[in-house]
């Protein structure tokens, strides 16, 4: 037997049923040679017709036939040109994020030569006819002879001509573009169409390549150091393991393996790129085979993507700036132009203006709505579109503007600041801004006071009881505690820490570190003056919403995070203090229980075996 089918032994035939050649040995083992090509499936009445995918993720395009492609530049490209489907052209933009040196897919573009418009689909699941926005549901919607539709899983944008049809999705990371048919066309000869970067098959009926429109200058970029490639190639197999093995039959993993390796080999696992590339391949054999992976998100701890309604400016992308919080955020070379947070100041006869990148100022953890000029009723307007700031102030309304002359010259001063700190109460997350702005005559002057916050880990040696053992007490960059916070670090208000409360020495089997309590002061003793608590009880305060506590009383570590801060009106340093308990194991007696509403709940079953809790400190200095 072979595919459910029985067959004669040491005997050949062709079996239309399943558009093959059938070998049955004389043991009865059966060998088929389909006569379908890579880009056809089988009708079931012995003839092939078309069935063949293109994927466009993040940099790599992989082809109608397993060949891969990565871009190597910030370019407008042509992905698809058609004899099927006259008159349509598809286009893919790349840009930069995070790093100057490597472009992702930002949106596609379908041409309609005929009609003489385009449709652009784009970030957040946005579509523009042209500079019209358009909106969409799940329901079909036909835009010049397109049909249109939204849902959950991106954008689809599809395309009938005669016996063919063409589905192109776009989820704001990847495009797959599907061609069917029913009927199958004799191959033709493209051998004197000249394509650069990615040769043709003789033997195409459509196109996926890459053709260059619109270049800008690439750029180079410093290595991360903080990419391990042989970590990356190990989640990127994850696609030749179950659940993705069901799939492996009809779409080959080794195309999207190898996408995935390029990308993440030479830029950070951020922004859920890590699980994108597994959900490229998840769609792929979705739409080309309907195979359903439903756990695969469960086994690799990936959640859906998180920038689906998420619109950001030209000069932005969608990208996590605290984990799990989707943010607009500057696009590399963007941001390298500026080194402080916007434009110069722009000064003419009668009034005076500045421009701020909202981007730059929420990556130093600065409110725009917060800021204002002298006079505090003058304050920042920002564009919905281009997410721009802007101050401004002229002879009818001077915000405030100080005159002075220096040198025969007339100077006109002003200060962008925070609100008076009087209205933060005990504690300020955001970074006091103070930019003066200044116009002459001739020459603007801007100019930025930054924060810099330093953090140092503290180690001490516990004796209680029968047991000696360390406790260690350090604060990370990155939840995953890889990048520990050194003394020379510049750490900005507001940003997240995690910090972690380990132990060497003792027997997990036998007792577990229970974190009581931890709590700031503007003074090394643990009773200051001023005292903020993070950790009560041994769960989150419920008066600070950024604390999270994990791990607490489940075995010798524990770990928390919480953003950063400063007491309000006082500078110097920040004093963070622990009270940490050893409690004997029994079934999960020593965890603590926390409920949403109170935040302070712990079992009523814990037992504490230590009489002289441990406390241990560190702090941080602006």
């Amino acid at each position: 037997q072979f595919l459910g089918f029985a067959y004669k032994t040491n005997t050949t035939v062709r079996d239309s049923n399943i558009c093959s050649t059938v070998t049955c040995d004389v043991s009865g083992v059966a060998t088929a040679v389909s006569d379908c090509g890579p880009m056809e499936r089988c009708h079931g009445n012995g003839s092939c017709v078309l069935n063949a995918m293109c994927s466009v993720t993040g940099s790599t395009v992989i082809d109608f036939v397993g060949r891969v492609q990565s871009v190597p530049d910030r370019c407008g490209y042509t992905l698809m040109g058609s004899l099927l489907f006259p008159g349509l052209q598809l286009l893919g933009v790349f840009q930069e994020r995070r790093r100057k040196d490597v472009s992702f897919l930002d949106r596609v573009i379908l041409q309609l030569e005929g009609a003489g418009v385009q449709i652009s689909m784009e970030q957040g699941g946005r579509v523009q006819l042209d500079d019209k926005v358009l909106t969409l549901n799940a329901r079909a919607q036909l835009v010049h002879g397109i049909e249109l539709s939204r849902d959950q899983t991106g954008v689809t944008a599809k395309i009938s001509v005669s016996n063919y049809t063409a589905s192109i999705l776009f989820d704001g990371y990847t495009t797959l573009i599907h061609v069917t048919g029913t009927q199958t066309y004799k191959p033709k000869d493209f051998d004197n169409i000249v394509v650069p970067i990615i040769s043709l098959s003789s033997f195409s009926y459509f196109l996926c390549y890459l053709l260059s429109h619109s270049c800008e200058m690439q750029y180079d970029d410093t290595a991360d150091s903080t990419i391990n490639c042989n970590t990356t190639t190990e989640w990127c197999n994850l696609l030749k393991q179950a659940p993705f093995t069901a799939c492996n039959k009809h779409i080959n993993p080794e195309p999207f393996i190898t996408a995935c390796t390029n990308t993440l080999c030479k830029y950070p696992a951020v922004d859920g790129l890590k699980c994108q590339n597994l959900e490229a391949y998840a769609r792929a054999c979705s739409h080309h085979s309907n195979v359903t992976m439903e756990s695969w998100r469960k086994k690799t701890s990936c959640r859906e993507a998180f920038c689906k309604d998420r619109f950001c400016s030209a000069h932005e992308f969608c990208g996590e700036r605290d984990v799990g919080e989707p943010s607009c955020l500057c696009r590399a070379i963007f941001a390298s132009k500026y080194r402080s947070t916007g434009e110069p100041t722009v000064c003419q006869q009668s009034s005076t203006s500045i421009i701020m990148a909202n981007c730059l100022l929420e990556d130093k953890s600065i409110d725009y709505s917060g800021l204002h000029l002298n006079d505090q009723a003058c304050k920042a307007e920002m564009d919905n579109l281009t997410h721009m700031v802007m101050f401004k102030f002229n002879s009818n309304n001077t915000c405030g503007t100080v005159i002075m002359a220096n040198n025969s010259q007339i100077i006109y001063k002003n200060t962008i600041m925070t609100r008076n700190v009087s209205t933060y109460g005990l504690i300020n997350r955001h970074s006091p801004v103070h930019i003066d702005l200044s116009c002459y005559y001739t020459q603007p002057d801007v100019k930025t006071v930054a924060i810099e916050v330093k953090h140092s880990s503290v180690i001490q040696e516990i004796t209680s009881g029968e047991w000696n053992y360390n406790l260690t007490m350090k604060a990370y960059t990155d939840p995953d505690r890889m990048n520990a916070i050194q003394t020379s670090n510049d750490i900005e208000m507001n940003q997240k820490i995690w910090v972690e409360l380990k132990t060497d020495g003792l027997d997990e089997r036998m007792v577990h570190v229970v974190t009581d309590s931890c709590w700031a002061t503007d003074q090394p003793s643990p009773s200051g003056s001023l005292r903020y608590d993070l950790i009560i009880k041994g769960c989150p305060s419920p008066t600070d919403q950024t604390v999270k506590v994990e791990g607490n009383g489940l075995g010798t570590s524990n770990y928390f995070s919480f953003n950063t801060f400063q007491f309000s009106a006082k500078t110097g340093a920040v004093y963070l203090h622990c009270r940490l308990e050893l409690c004997v194991k029994q079934n999960n007696a020593c965890a603590s229980l926390c409920s949403h509403n109170d935040r302070r709940r712990r079992s009523a079953t814990s037992k504490y075996e230590d009489e002289n809790p441990a406390f241990i400190s560190m702090s941080w200095t602006y």
